[in-house]
């Protein structure tokens, strides 16, 4: 039925004058036109009100006085409402209809039945195939998906689309959780299908997550909370799965997100360091470097692991912040060294997404009266994979302003070599699984040797890092790596021991 005004003149004996076709459709009914020229009449033919019917329909009325009679103007509430709750691109229901019908059956347990699971899925990417194809196959991909996800319910079942490439379900009245685990593997395995839209073959995947209800709780929100920390767990157990949420699943976002609010603050409250771990070359047979490590000391957790908080750091983009003081801390205490020995500092691909790192560094550089040459940026493979077109644009500024740039954890990645090629690095430093091998670790010493023979053959040196006995020092200097860096050279130290370590070691002491 249109949604259109309905439109027409009415007499004030109530006799019906020039309707418009939308009028006659939705208004042939005696009732409404008595209830009309009732509350116009009453009110000398201006009138602006809701009328519902006795079979509950509801009508918004407006009349406006004219000579002869009045003018009205209407249009159905019902119908209105009805669009007002369906996501246009799919024809499902939107949020606002999915979160009415949620929380109707929170009211109501018994329409659950033997049981009731709310489902939340998401496409992975989407977001990509939508930036590349356009808007117009993204929304013909989720009608496709729509359809594909309406052929996997049962009866009963409600979906909707929350927005974006987001959808979910309530299944009601069936046996938990078996139940939702046969749909989520049906839905799951629909959309890994290929999809044709408009000629382009689409290949996609879907995650989903699961909580049963009411799960202690009787909140729309906090019920689409656990869905989305399950559909988080499936995310990142891979692809194209599906997760029930655990109550350890909350208790670990709410570790996280007490850990995100301790880490924005650490900053400005100065609880970050910086400790420098020597790197020795063993032609030279002297520290040639240091690399700069960070170290976050809280005062309410105590010391906390890299490895905890710099994942956080990335995902919530505080890492840009953190990474431009170590820079700028770095280069000050380097500029202070009695030596002219090399810093290393690790830049993450996310600081490589920023437009300003070059302009950051050459500010660092610049403030601390550091010689560009004595600085060494240690990036990874993901910085190539994730900084797409633009990394290497990035490393051809940073060599252009004197830079160093090492390729770190060399040998684990995928396309190394490739990278290889594409800029010429002037380390390269060998990831330390592959050093720490014992003696009869035939793979790995075969790795580290032939990783060694590579940096020769293209002029670049190879460090290889974690080398803590005198064991794996010889393998590595037989290998023929250049550097060596780790415990069996020296712990990591605060920067105002680095004059004494140097005396103490002397410029060619091992």
């Amino acid at each position: 039925m249109s949604m259109n005004r309905a439109v027409a003149i009415m007499g004030p004996d109530g006799k019906l004058l020039m309707p418009n076709l939308v009028f006659g459709k939705l208004f042939a009914d005696a009732e409404l036109f008595d209830r009309i020229n009732r509350d116009a009449g009453a009110n000398n033919g201006k009138c602006e009100r809701q009328i519902t019917l006795a079979d509950g329909r509801a009508f918004w009325v407006e009349t406006i006085p004219m000579d002869g009679g009045w003018l009205v103007s209407a249009y159905s509430m019902t119908e209105r409402s009805a669009k007002a709750r369906t996501d246009t691109v799919t024809k499902l229901g939107n949020r606002l209809m999915f979160h009415e019908q949620l929380a109707e059956l929170l009211t109501n347990p018994d329409r659950a039945g033997t049981g009731a699971a709310l489902l939340v899925i998401d496409l992975d990417r989407f977001k990509a195939i939508n930036e590349s194809l356009g808007r117009n196959i993204g929304d013909g991909l989720l009608g496709q998906v729509a359809e594909r996800i309406r052929s996997a319910l049962g009866h009963g079942d409600i979906v909707a689309r929350l927005g974006g490439d987001k959808f979910a379900i309530i299944q009601a009245g069936a046996p938990q959780p078996q139940s939702a685990a046969a749909l989520a593997g049906r839905i799951v395995d629909l959309i890994g299908r290929p999809f044709l839209v408009e000629g382009q073959l689409i290949d996609v995947a879907a995650s989903a997550g699961i909580v049963l209800f009411p799960a202690g709780t009787a909140d729309c929100e906090q019920l689409l909370k656990n869905a989305d920390l399950a559909l988080h767990r499936a995310k990142g157990d891979g692809h194209g799965t599906y997760r029930f949420f655990e109550m350890a699943m909350d208790e670990k976002m709410r570790y996280r997100r007490n850990l995100e609010i301790d880490l924005r603050r650490a900053l400005a409250r100065g609880e970050f360091a910086l400790v420098y771990q020597p790197q020795f070359n063993l032609r030279l047979n002297a520290i040639t470097g240091f690399e700069a490590l960070l170290r976050w000391q809280s005062p309410t957790r105590g010391a906390v692991s890299p490895l905890e908080f710099i994942p956080v750091a990335e995902d919530t983009g505080i890492i840009n912040s953190i990474g431009e003081w170590v820079l700028r801390t770095a280069c000050l205490e380097a500029a202070t060294w009695p030596g002219a020995q090399n810093v290393s500092v690790n830049v993450s691909s996310i600081q490589f997404k920023n437009q300003n790192l070059v302009a950051t560094i050459m500010s660092a550089l610049g403030e601390s009266g550091l010689d560009p040459r004595r600085l060494e940026l240690e990036i990874t493979e993901s910085v190539m994979l994730d900084a797409g077109g633009t990394a290497l644009a990035t490393l051809q500024n940073l060599r252009q302003i004197g830079a160093r740039v090492a390729l770190d954890d060399f040998g684990i990645g995928y396309s190394s070599l490739g990278y290889l090629r594409s800029f010429p690095f002037d380390r390269i430093k060998i990831d330390q699984s592959f050093v720490r091998g014992t003696p009869n670790d035939a793979t790995g010493r075969a790795i580290v040797r032939a990783i060694a023979s590579l940096g020769h053959s293209l002029g670049m040196a190879t460090v290889a890092e974690g080398v803590e006995t005198e064991e794996q020092m010889a393998r590595i200097v037989s290998d023929g790596c250049t550097d060596v860096q780790g415990y069996l050279i020296s712990r990591p130290m605060p920067p105002e021991q680095i004059g004494k370590f140097l005396a103490i070691r002397g410029p060619n002491a091992q």
